[in-house]
């Protein structure tokens, strides 16, 4: 047998490294895993890879995470700890070396509407903190700084007088409770106050009160004489006498004090928040959080859109000018006096009335709403309809043009209005969370601060430089914080998860990543790689399960678990770094057949095995055509694609991908068939061959099932067919069986103790649940006696846990349907994944398999008329799966189907019958579609990032 040329730790050597260096995995048996020996070297980045299936996740996360999370938990108190007796213990003899672990995991995006970009980065917590700490309100009416005064602002102002100055403190008289101004002078009298000012003149009270008929005209200016004092600057006595009296003159005078000095200034300070007679809120942090009623735009409740008039629906048709009807609620013959007046009056205030609607200048666009003195403008118009809302005919137009549009007050900030008026460095908040990342970065780093601000400030600043910078480097520049993450793709919200954990940067800790190349193009990759080096250069080990080629470049070692998938791995087939496999393009591996030592991995990586590029590229007769799509930062995009053909979508991240296909074309096609979609994209015109789609399925990411009894044999309706079988048997009709006994969905034959779950959960109240294995069944999900039902000496819960592989070969010949059945999810690379395994456990590539898998089982009944969106259904795959995934995908479309990928995976884009690239950048550097055509016709575009990647792999 050939071994490889690789130093391989040996057994005997295992037991003498030090944990201090290595973190040593001896006997791991995990799932799938053969008992294996694992070193990892401490604080470097190393890849796990292998084919899906292969093991690569059991040892990472099932064996390595799962036992740092054990021994966090036992360091907890000990109501935490009387559950660690029966929570499993990974099947390992030792892990030894381990350091605290931080997994970042594949999940679901989620759907929360108030989540956003800010939110789920921690990055708004702590600008909240911020604008609450050192932010400084300002009136909307004036531009002035709104402040209130303190005791110590009066007596600093008092003291700046020179020596000797006399002062009078005053504070307005305030006639309280419906008294009188008698009454109100004579409670006064009673204080002990004995002078007032009466129109600039000292008057003692006493006085007043025995001629009220002298003092008593209309128009007096009364103030209370709170002391008189002459300035003394190293006067203890003095200070404290003015400090005293100010007081007094804020608690008398409501908020208000007046010093007068004896030359004739006067000057008026208040302890109240207000000015230019508007009391404003003082910053704090519930003020800036628009998940708290308080803090929420009163307009749209913190949602950041309300029912409105749509400007899109004002002027449907961007291309036509004033003149020619491009607003459309005055084409009528009697709307069309509104009309008439700024058709006939734009010359003199030099209107472009024959310009198309999407060439105005803003200023234009706007005055079309404001209108001016010789032509009212829509938003008149808008209110002359509400106010004839009696008129069912008004009622009805006004439904016409309303849609959910950006709330006026908040922006879309979803914050209070007022909350925009508190600005650090000239901005606010709202101006912040509206900015791309990028710009929001740039920001602080010129942000100058005065020092006691920057001293309060530090450590706040700090985090939000570091989160930002993080942002930035995983490829998310282009983001800005008030973005939905439910509108986000799939590889953007793993990035930010990343970036999130990223953001603390622990030093001493072990990081476990689960693929973070997800959704980024090549160009993206590299920024990536480099935070991944500096997570490891802070003192960290860094372990990333990948099929990236550019994360194993650089790596400092790779192991590659295999050699198969299923029970055919749990293998260490490869351990090394990219030197070690340089070495093996000059030995015999290349050339070997050996099956004991090939990996699939080595194989592509050495160019012994790839993916070839098909010798014909379909042409079709026949296209949908998008015309106008400007949602999100789309750029007003015209798009053919073509049917009964392979189409790619690609760009870098942020370009407008999935806004195009997901946000726009999908819920288009979906509402054209007359089904319920999601709010559709704005765009002008969706046209072409629709009569040659039928019907529109979106296969993505999200889980095949919301709840944990959902499985792949569930989604593909096989498992029917073997309850069904089950049923049949002898035993089973003695006992009276029937199908229903083998379900663990409903009573009967399931496990009552744990309902069918397999688990039970313990509520740990502050800390997460924690599912351990029922006890009843031993995880098993059903009856004793029914598992006492055997075919071919395997009950319902071991067939349940066969892989598909193992499946299809112990059902092929006794039961042939059910094998084909079973088929479809081999097909698409899902060989390995056990019949019955919970869906929750599948990541998001393989749940958009499974779904392609149930589309390959049953058919279609609209052979050639099916339109299939893939969103990047690369993701979690190893190249020797990508080929298995085309052909599946390429049957689709040989039937007549139409596919649709949303992708950056090389092999797959040079696959494609036609590209779409869009770009050239990320965010508003993006929207444009920079090439459509075929592979060959891409690799003639310079400085074209998807261009440049694709020339290496054709």
């Amino acid at each position: 047998m050939m071994h490889l040329p690789v130093p391989r730790i040996e057994a005997a050597q295992f037991n003498d490294l030090d944990p201090r260096q290595y973190i040593l995995i001896k006997g791991a048996r995990v799932n799938n895993l053969k008992n294996i020996d694992v070193a990892i070297p401490r604080n470097k980045l190393v890849v796990i890879t292998g084919l899906s299936g292969s093991g690569k996740s059991s040892l990472a996360f099932d064996t390595l995470f799962a036992e740092g999370q054990r021994m966090y938990v036992e360091s907890l108190s000990s109501y935490a700890r009387q559950f660690l007796g029966r929570m499993e213990k990974p099947e390992v003899e030792y892990i030894k070396g381990i350091s605290p672990a931080i997994a970042i995991e594949q999940k679901v995006n989620t759907r929360n509407p108030r989540s956003t970009v800010g939110t789920s980065t921690e990055i708004y917590d702590y600008l909240k903190l911020l604008f609450a700490r050192i932010g400084q309100t300002y009136s909307p009416v004036s531009g002035e700084l709104v402040k209130k005064d303190s005791v110590t602002d009066v007596v600093n102002y008092l003291l700046e007088q020179e020596e000797g100055t006399r002062v009078m403190i005053l504070a307005p008289l305030l006639i309280r409770d419906g008294r009188s101004q008698r009454e109100e002078l004579t409670i006064l009298l009673s204080k002990g106050y004995t002078r007032i000012v009466l129109n600039d003149e000292v008057v003692a009270i006493e006085d007043i009160l025995e001629n009220s008929d002298q003092y008593s005209q209309a128009g007096n200016r009364i103030f209370i004489l709170i002391d008189r004092a002459a300035i003394k600057h190293d006067d203890e006595d003095t200070q404290y006498r003015l400090s005293d009296s100010v007081q007094t003159a804020f608690f008398e005078g409501e908020g208000l004090c007046i010093v007068r000095i004896v030359n004739g200034i006067t000057k008026t300070f208040s302890d109240k928040f207000e000015l230019d007679g508007i009391t404003f809120e003082e910053p704090t942090v519930n003020l800036f959080s628009f998940n708290n009623p308080y803090g929420a735009c009163k307009r749209c409740e913190g949602f950041g859109k309300v029912l409105g008039i749509d400007p899109d629906l004002i002027f449907p048709d961007k291309n036509l000018s004033v003149y020619e009807g491009a607003i459309a609620p005055w084409r009528t013959e009697k709307m069309n006096e509104w009309l008439v007046p700024l058709v006939r009056n734009g010359m003199k205030f030099d209107f472009p009335i024959h310009r198309p609607y999407k060439d105005l200048t803003p200023a234009q666009k706007e005055l079309l709403w404001t209108g001016n003195q010789y032509f009212q403008g829509i938003n008149a118009f808008i209110a002359e309809l509400e106010s004839q809302t009696y008129k069912i005919q008004y009622r009805v137009m006004l439904s016409r043009f309303r849609g959910r549009t950006t709330c006026p007050d908040c922006r879309g900030s979803r914050l209070r209005k007022d909350a925009s008026y508190v600005k650090v460095g000239n901005a606010s908040i709202t101006d912040l969370v509206l900015m791309p990342i990028r710009d929001v970065s740039t920001f602080f780093k010129k942000l100058e601060l005065g020092e006691h601000d920057r001293d309060v400030a530090r450590r706040v600043l700090t985090e939000i430089e570091n989160r930002l910078d993080y942002m930035i480097r995983v490829g998310l520049g282009y983001l800005t914080l008030n973005r939905l993450t439910n509108s986000l793709s799939g590889g953007e919200f793993q990035r930010i998860k990343l970036a999130t954990s990223l953001g603390s940067a622990l030093v001493g800790s072990m990081y476990i990543l689960d693929e973070p190349s997800i959704g980024l193009h090549p160009r993206d990759t590299q920024r990536l790689v480099g935070v991944l080096q500096s997570l490891r250069d802070l003192g960290n080990t860094v372990i990333v399960v990948e099929h990236e080629e550019e994360v194993m470049h650089a790596a400092d070692q790779i192991i590659d678990i295999g050699p198969e998938a299923g029970t055919g791995g749990g293998h260490v087939v490869f351990q090394g770094n990219w030197e070690d496999i340089s070495e093996l393009k000059n030995s015999d591996y290349i050339n070997s057949d050996d099956s004991d030592v090939k990996s699939h991995t080595l194989d592509f990586l050495l160019g012994n095995d790839s993916i070839s590029v098909p010798t014909i590229r379909r042409k079709s007769l026949h296209f949908l055509e998008i015309k106008g799509a400007r949602e999100n930062n789309l750029k007003e995009l015209n798009v053919k694609i073509p049917l009964n053909a392979l189409t790619v979508v690609t760009g870098v991240s942020g370009s407008g991908k999935s806004t195009l296909i997901r946000k726009i074309l999908y819920p288009a096609l979906m509402r054209l068939k007359g089904e319920f979609s999601e709010e559709v994209g704005r765009f002008d015109d969706l046209s072409g061959d629709l009569d040659r789609i039928e019907a529109v399925e979106m296969i993505d990411q999200n889980p095949i099932g919301k709840s944990s009894r959902s499985n792949p044999v569930t989604y593909i309706k096989a498992y029917d067919y073997i309850r069904q079988m089950m049923a049949d048997l002898p035993l089973s009709k003695a006992r009276s069986y029937k199908p229903s006994h083998f379900s663990f969905n409903v009573d009967g034959g399931r496990c009552e103790i744990c309902q069918g779950e397999g688990q039970v959960k313990i509520e740990m109240q502050f800390m997460a649940d924690i599912y351990l294995t029922c006890e009843g069944c031993n995880g098993k999900r059903f009856k004793q006696e029914i598992q006492e039902i055997r075919y071919q000496e395997k009950d319902v819960a071991e067939i349940l846990d066969m892989t598909v592989d193992d499946a299809i070969e112990f059902f092929q010949t006794k039961e042939p349907k059910l094998a084909e059945k079973l088929m479809p999810l081999q097909e698409v690379g899902l060989g390995y994944v056990r019949l019955g395994q919970s869906s929750n456990t599948l990541s998001g590539g393989e749940a958009q398999r499974v779904k392609l898998a149930s589309f390959l089982g049953k058919g279609s009944s609209n052979k050639g008329k099916m339109l299939f969106i893939f969103d990047e259904p690369t993701t979690g795959l190893h190249f020797h799966d990508i080929k298995k995934l085309l052909k599946a995908i390429n049957a689709l479309v040989e039937q007549g189907d139409t596919v649709i990928i949303i992708e950056h995976n090389m092999e797959i884009i040079k696959n494609a019958d036609w590209i779409l690239d869009l770009g050239p950048e990320g965010g508003d550097g993006g929207g444009y579609l920079t090439f459509a055509g075929t592979p060959e016709e891409m690799l003639k575009l310079e400085n074209n990032y998807t261009a440049a990647f694709l020339k290496d792999k054709v």
